[in-house]
């Protein structure tokens, strides 16, 4: 049984984050002192929970993270089992809705330098994220169902090899060696998703472009050639411009 301590410890933890979020959406500076002001604490008490502000970005990222991603999933259960291709392109349109509306929450979780390896940060809180992991399981789903190709170990790097041998991020354990090159199927699906948005959410992109969607669908469209989905983009795509529309309104 959690005792009062431990839920009155919890219960503070959630309104740190709480208020952390309400700065980064009133636009207002996120540190630990802003944090202990909102809630009435002084920076010395909020600092028996988090002792430095990367400990304090490293909580409220991982908790923002794991609420985007149920919206994720929302959007990839629209779809059937059956279908598991559409499935991760409407969590792949809600992972860019959810970023375009919400971008200094999307800047505190994806572009949060990861610290140097002497950091005391916990690996979980920079490697695992909801979000990874549940892309991840997407990208396995379509597999299992489509079986696109994947590299041989032997096609891989020496660096590449070794990181799909030994994945930091995703949940391999049943996952054999001889197809082991998925993990970096997996890597090349999040690089074009994660730098595609990006670039939309930081403005490095034509407004036009950015409204539209275009490139965002490209990406998808491009992406869907590497998994031999190219025959089935003309009943996809309208699938994705679709929740594309949804989300705008």
């Amino acid at each position: 049984m959690v005792g009062r301590r431990e839920r009155q410890r919890e219960a503070t933890y959630e309104e740190i984050v709480r208020v952390s979020r309400d700065l980064l959406a009133e636009g207002a500076e996120l540190s630990l002192r802003a944090v202990a002001a909102r809630m009435g604490m002084t920076a010395p008490a909020l600092y028996r929970y988090v002792g430095s502000y990367q400990e304090l970005v490293d909580l409220v990222a991982f908790e923002i993270d794991k609420a985007a991603t149920v919206g994720f999933a929302e959007a990839a259960d629209s779809q059937p089992l059956e279908d598991p291709t559409a499935r991760l392109l409407c969590a792949c349109v809600a992972f860019r809705s959810w970023a375009l509306a919400h971008p200094r929450e999307f800047t505190l979780v994806f572009a949060n330098p990861v610290a140097d390896p002497g950091c005391a940060r916990p690996r979980e809180a920079v490697t695992v994220h909801s979000s990874a992991l549940f892309f991840t399981r997407l990208m396995l789903e379509l597999w299992e169902r489509v079986g696109y190709p994947v590299p041989s170990l032997d096609e891989l790097s020496p660096a590449a090899r070794e990181a799909v041998l030994d994945p930091i991020i995703g949940k391999y354990d049943d996952l054999p060696d001889d197809n082991r090159g998925l993990i970096w199927v997996v890597m090349e699906g999040w690089t074009t998703l994660y730098g595609v948005v990006a670039l939309e959410v930081f403005g490095h992109l034509d407004p036009r472009v950015i409204e539209s969607g275009d490139m965002f669908v490209t990406a998808m469209r491009r992406f869907g050639v590497r998994l031999e989905l190219q025959d089935d983009w003309p009943r996809l795509e309208p699938i994705v411009r679709a929740r594309m529309a949804d989300a705008v309104d």
